[in-house]
């Protein structure tokens, strides 16, 4: 089960892709996660100071 980031949530601040162990987070306007990299960690979503990040 890999993560998404709630796109009307995300404020685009880039503390999940510094923590990302598997650099999984493609920054942007609104950042996303490439679900063929991600292990399911949960790293982002406990490191996310809004919350944005969800298990998909």
């Amino acid at each position: 089960m890999a993560y998404k980031i709630n796109e009307n949530e995300c404020t685009a601040c880039g503390t999940c892709a510094g923590e990302c162990p598997v650099e999984a987070i493609i920054p942007g306007d609104v950042y996303t996660i490439d679900p063929t990299i991600c292990t399911s960690c949960g790293t982002c979503a406990d490191a996310c100071p809004v919350s944005a990040i969800i298990p998909e």
